[in-house]
This record gives C-alpha cells, sequence and structure tokens, in this order.
C-alpha cells in the first residue's frame, strides 16, 4: 500500500511540500512495498530456474554431442539457441534474486534494474547466437553435407519433453515479468524448434534432400528473431526509462489533470523500476489547497489499482511562483 510514502506530504506550504514529498517519497514507499513485492519471483519461480538449468544443460552436452555425430547442422543449431538459453535462465534467477535486495548505500532502489538488464542481455545474446546459426547455414546451403536423419529425430524428440515440461513450470508467471516471459517464450519456442527438427529428420531420411538441413536451420533462426524481437524491443525501452509498454501514460496524464483542485500536471515521469515494478513521479499545481495525508493516499491507490503503478512520488505546487521544471508538460 501507499500509505508510508504519502505521509510524508503534510501540506504545509509550496517549501514543505516539495521537500517531504520528494525527498522521502521514493525511499518509503520504494522500501516498503517493492521489498514485499519482489520476494515473490525467487519464491514462485526458483525452483523452476534451478530444474530449467538442470535439465537444459544436460540436454545441450548430449545434444551437440549427438549433433557433431550425426553431422547435423540442425542439431548444433538448436543446441547453441539451447545453450544461450541456458544462460538466459542464469542470468533471469540472478536478476529475480538481486531484485529482492533491500536498498541500501548508492543504491536507493535495491539492484531491481538488474532484472531489465538480464532481461536485455538476454535478448542481445539470442540475437548474437541466432546470427551465427543463420550465416552456418548459409555456408551448408552452398555445400550440403549429409546428415543422419534418425539421430536428428531422437535427440530433437528428447529435446520436446525438456523444452515443453520447462515452458509449463513459467507460464503461470508470463504476464507479470519481463524476465519469466522471456524463459517462458524461450522454452516454447525451443519445443517448436525441436519439433522441427524432428520433422526436417524424417524428412530426409525419406528424401535424401540435404539441403533441408541448413534450409531448417534458417527457418529456426527466423522464428527465434521473430520471438524475441519484442523482448529486445521491450527490454531495451525499459533500460531507456520509458514508459512501460502496460502503462496508459495519456490515462495516467488525464487521471492526475482531474483530481480536484489540480489546475496543472508537469514534470510528469514514469519508468520500470524492474520488469515488475512501474514508478511516476509528477508536480501537480493545486492553488491554495496543498495536499493532505488521506487525499495523498487514495491518488497513490488509485495509480497503483488503475496502472500499476507501485511507487509514485507527487510534489504539490502552490502556483505563486513558477516551477523551472513547468515547461516539461505532461502532454
Amino acid at each position: 500500500m501507499s500509505h508510508s510514502h504519502e505521509h510524508h506530504a503534510p501540506a504545509h506550504g509550496h517549501d514543505h511540500d516539495h521537500d517531504h514529498n520528494h525527498d522521502h517519497g521514493d525511499h518509503g514507499h520504494a522500501s516498503g512495498h517493492g521489498h514485499h513485492h519482489h520476494h515473490h519471483a525467487p519464491t514462485d519461480f526458483g525452483r523452476a530456474f534451478a530444474i530449467g538449468i538442470a535439465l537444459n544443460a544436460a540436454y545441450v552436452i548430449g545434444e551437440a554431442t549427438y549433433g557433431v555425430f550425426a553431422n547435423s547442422l540442425a542439431l548444433l543449431a538448436d543446441a547453441g539457441h539451447n545453450a544461450g538459453d541456458v544462460v538466459s535462465l542464469g542470468l533471469a534467477w540472478l536478476a529475480a534474486w538481486l531484485s529482492g535486495k533491500a536498498p541500501g548505500g548508492r543504491y536507493t532502489y535495491g539492484l531491481r534494474s538488474s532484472s531489465i538488464l538480464a532481461a536485455l542481455a538476454n535478448a542481445v545474446l539470442l540475437a548474437l547466437i541466432t546470427g551465427a546459426i543463420a550465416w552456418e547455414a548459409v555456408l551448408r546451403l552452398m555445400n550440403p553435407q549429409p546428415a543422419a536423419g534418425m539421430t536428428m529425430m531422437a535427440v530433437a524428440a528428447v529435446g520436446i519433453v525438456i523444452n515443453g515440461a520447462t515452458a509449463l513450470m513459467f507460464a503461470g508467471g508470463r504476464d507479470r515479468d519481463l524476465n519469466v516471459r522471456s524463459a517462458f517464450q524461450h522454452m516454447a519456442s525451443d519445443a517448436l524448434v525441436a519439433l522441427g527438427v524432428v520433422v526436417t529428420g524424417a524428412a530426409i531420411l525419406f528424401t535424401h534432400w540435404l539441403w533441408l538441413d541448413p534450409m531448417i536451420s534458417l527457418v529456426i533462426s527466423a522464428v527465434i528473431v521473430l520471438g524475441t524481437w519484442s523482448l529486445l524491443r521491450e527490454a531495451l525501452a525499459l533500460a531507456l526509462a520509458a514508459v512501460p509498454a502496460g502503462v496508459d501514460r495519456g490515462g495516467v496524464a488525464s487521471y492526475l489533470a482531474g483530481l480536484p483542485g489540480v489546475t496543472d500536471v508537469h514534470d510528469l515521469h514514469i519508468w520500470g523500476m524492474s520488469t515488475t515494478e512501474t514508478a511516476l513521479t509528477a508536480h501537480l499545481v493545486r492553488p491554495g489547497a496543498g495536499m493532505d495525508d488521506a487525499l495523498l493516499a487514495q491518488v497513490c491507490a488509485e495509480l497503483k489499482a488503475r496502472f500499476a503503478i507501485h511507487h509514485t512520488t507527487l510534489q504539490v505546487e502552490s502556483g505563486a511562483a513558477p516551477c523551472e521544471l513547468a515547461d516539461h508538460v505532461a502532454a
């Protein structure tokens, strides 16, 4: 809830409002609600991350070994992708753990934003792996090599089971956390890719078309790019302090502007503190009225309920003297 934050902001005039709202709001509110909120990630998904990493690490070793034995680029491509996913799961798990650390010292927000860095690193890592796979596939298309179709089918079939089971462990949290969604999408796409490899292995057995192996590798690359493009874009936006995708900035501005007695809203900022928490700061001009604790608490609760904004800091101004940030309008 938001009360710990607003109770630092009694309406004692412009200067006092400015000091207390601005200085205490972030710290009291962030350490209160945020710490409670973030324990959900390690608690709910720590076991899923551990099992997913162990299963996929073992599978990567086996898949790469059989990929070399079967001379299958499709298997090696999928092993490379799965190796990236093991690293991605590890980063996501580490970020979830770091996000639960209490604020302190120079890190007044704690280490919440490590989840954003992990999501961004995962997306970039996938892009690099995909590029390498696609390049090798093009080279193989120009110089096709025989591949063992039956081995491809058997190894990839195991991958469908492992990746599908891992994806199911993350399915419940994919709408609440970009990192968990990243893990889910990686595992689900891996299961689809493994299915493609099974089909390719069968086709090679019956047709002996050597170009099918590198061709399916290019298709795998395209699937990975399509699946991770939105993750890369959203992670980059969060890293640049953009308004999170699920938050209606215009709606927030309209709500604040419509508060009783408010004549102007400016210097409105909304950004992701982590992949699961959103923060807001704004200047509200409320001539002659100030803003008491009850109204501040109500506004914070409304912003949380309607717009999923967890940390709100409001600076209330009388409008008697112009604010130097007033030109930073909430358009």
